[in-house]
């Protein structure tokens, strides 16, 4: 990523040094995971489509923690290994979108939830911007060489009410705090780097 592209990234020192810890990011472009993983202070595992661990990418996937999710399907074994990375106290990196999409967090899925709390493990919000700004000249599909890509860590936060409940409206009001901390941290983000700006 650093070879690509110059990413600024701010607010690593939030990221928890130990224990386990959900990165939440938005995800607007293909790079973003990459990006994330090639610049968090702790190795990310992401859950990824199936999809991708084709050819040589699968076992390089694989070599580099990452966890196979079959989409169209509740996958128990994506959720075991999902809950396994955190009960080892290592990092699990979600889109709580699910898809690509705009980025912005205004859909978000239940799963984020479930892992927070079935996990017991704090959110760290995190914005990628500049991804999507502008096209390449060589790669169309991707941002030009050599331009900023922003990654903005944000303050942890327990996704739980303390009760340590875990049933449905518990989860569904867990989604709707998330939706809140997680919005709230792009646009301050957005506003913080300049790029807010850009999309008005």
């Amino acid at each position: 990523m650093y070879g690509l592209w110059k990413p600024r990234v701010l607010g690593a020192w939030r990221v928890p040094m130990s224990g386990p810890v959900i990165l939440a990011v938005n995800h607007s472009h293909m790079i973003d995971g990459p990006m994330l993983m090639g610049t968090a202070p702790r190795p990310v595992h992401f859950l990824i489509k199936k999809e991708a661990f084709v050819g040589p990418l699968d076992p390089f996937l694989r070599g580099i923690g990452q966890l196979k999710v079959d989409r169209t399907t509740a996958d128990r074994t994506a959720i075991s290994n999902a809950l396994g990375v955190l009960a080892d106290g290592g990092v699990l990196g979600i889109f709580p979108e699910g898809t690509r999409g705009e980025g912005d967090f205004a859909s978000l899925r239940a799963g984020l939830s479930y892992f927070a709390v079935r996990g017991g493990a704090p959110i760290v919000p995190v914005a990628v911007l500049g991804s999507t700004e502008r096209r390449g000249r060589l790669i169309r599909g991707l941002p030009p060489l050599r331009s900023r890509v922003d990654v903005v860590f944000g303050d942890p936060f327990e996704a739980g009410d303390g009760s340590g409940r875990r049933t449905r409206k518990a989860l569904d009001e867990a989604t709707v705090r998330i939706q809140e901390r997680l919005t709230a941290h792009l646009e301050s983000a957005r506003r913080f780097t300049g790029r807010w700006a850009r999309l008005e």
